[in-house]
């Protein structure tokens, strides 16, 4: 019997505490988890380069994956998402869900993934209500404008800001 392999993309710009909570419930799904950070030539003004997104991933997901008994890949993708999916094996499409607002957008990108490939199923879940609030992009705005981010990101996230 071969493992089940999940795809959990985003920009990861900045690695948050909802990011992980989704990872960590995705575990409970799959037998190896491919976070897949994406490559955006259209995103102005990232937090972290690609490359220190990749580095955090690769220094926080070991102790997850020892907890959960998962296998993690760490891959970057620039084109179709379901393409990258497809590229590394995956059956499942994991999406993190914080509301409604989320629910719509992401009903509308399964609709058309479906059509691309039928083979791939996307599955939602939703985010604990410890972190339903946190949204990558409001950390971003608040960490570039100064603000106390601690409460929303891991500690790596912090000390990697420190060092920039």
């Amino acid at each position: 019997m071969s493992d089940l392999v999940g795809f959990y993309p985003g920009s990861f710009d900045p690695l948050t505490n909802g990011h992980l909570d989704v990872i960590e419930r995705a575990c409970k799904l799959v037998d190896t988890l491919v976070v897949a950070v994406g490559i955006s030539a259209t995103k102005k003004n990232p937090l972290f380069s690609h490359e220190d997104r990749v580095a955090i991933l690769e220094q926080v997901l070991p102790a997850i994956g020892s907890r959960t008994n998962t296998q993690f890949r760490i891959v970057e993708f620039s084109g179709l998402m379901v393409q990258s999916a497809r590229d590394n094996g995956a059956k499942l499409i994991i999406r993190g869900l914080r509301d409604t607002t989320d629910y719509n957008y992401e009903m509308q990108m399964v609709g058309m993934n479906a059509q691309m490939a039928p083979d791939l199923q996307t599955v939602f879940l939703p985010s604990s209500p410890p972190v339903r609030h946190i949204s990558a992009t409001l950390v971003r705005q608040i960490a570039e404008m100064g603000g106390d981010i601690s409460a929303f990101v891991p500690q790596i996230v912090l000390k990697a800001l420190k060092s920039k």
